[in-house]
């Protein structure tokens, strides 16, 4: 089929909106399918086309930039660019947060603690992301089952916080690292 100009700004319009009907993919979205579900049926990574890999690096460098900017950045309307980011939220893929230091807040005492467990080692991590305090849970492979990270006003709160999660059932032993000196953090590392 021959491509007539209205034809082609077509074609360039859903390549600029992540649109692919060669391989089926719609990455308007950022998914594969409605439900985030990948060809096979799992669920779990999201698919994102460069443009909407582009909008998250924009917003890794700046999370404040405005819409217009970054449309303007990657090639897109404010409105298309509005409309990705909320499609990027929705499905998980990003958030946007402010990034504080818990050292001005009033939480001088942060620290992160590998736990060893037996048994099922899904519902002890459930059981820790309840946990106010605890801002990071991961399962892990290695010397710890599990590595959690927390913030606490002092010395007596974390003493406290450790009580309550070697008091969980399937808690072994834990070990912890108190964070002396914060020298680098960072939530740049794009995307691939």
């Amino acid at each position: 089929m021959a491509h007539t100009p209205a034809s082609q700004r077509a074609a360039q319009r859903d390549a600029r909106n992540g649109r692919n009907e060669r391989n089926g993919r719609n990455g308007r979205d950022g998914r594969n399918g409605r439900d985030g579900r990948d060809a096979g049926g799992q669920t779990g990574r999201i698919w994102l086309d460069d443009i909407s890999k582009q909008i998250i690096e924009q917003l890794q460098q700046d999370g404040r930039r405005s819409y217009a900017a970054i449309g303007k950045a990657v090639g897109l309307s404010e409105a298309a660019v509005r409309q990705r980011v909320q499609r990027l939220l929705e499905s998980g893929a990003m958030q946007i947060v402010a990034v504080t230091d818990p050292m001005t807040l009033g939480f001088p005492r942060q620290a992160m603690i590998g736990i060893r467990c037996n048994g099922q080692l899904e519902q002890v991590a459930d059981e820790l992301a309840k946990m106010e305090e605890i801002d990071y849970v991961v399962i892990t492979a290695g010397s710890f089952d599990l590595l959690i990270e927390l913030v606490c006003e002092d010395d007596d709160q974390l003493l406290e916080i450790l009580g309550r999660i070697r008091a969980l059932p399937s808690v072994t032993t834990t070990e912890t690292f108190v964070y002396l000196r914060l020298r680098k953090q960072t939530y740049s590392w794009g995307t691939r």
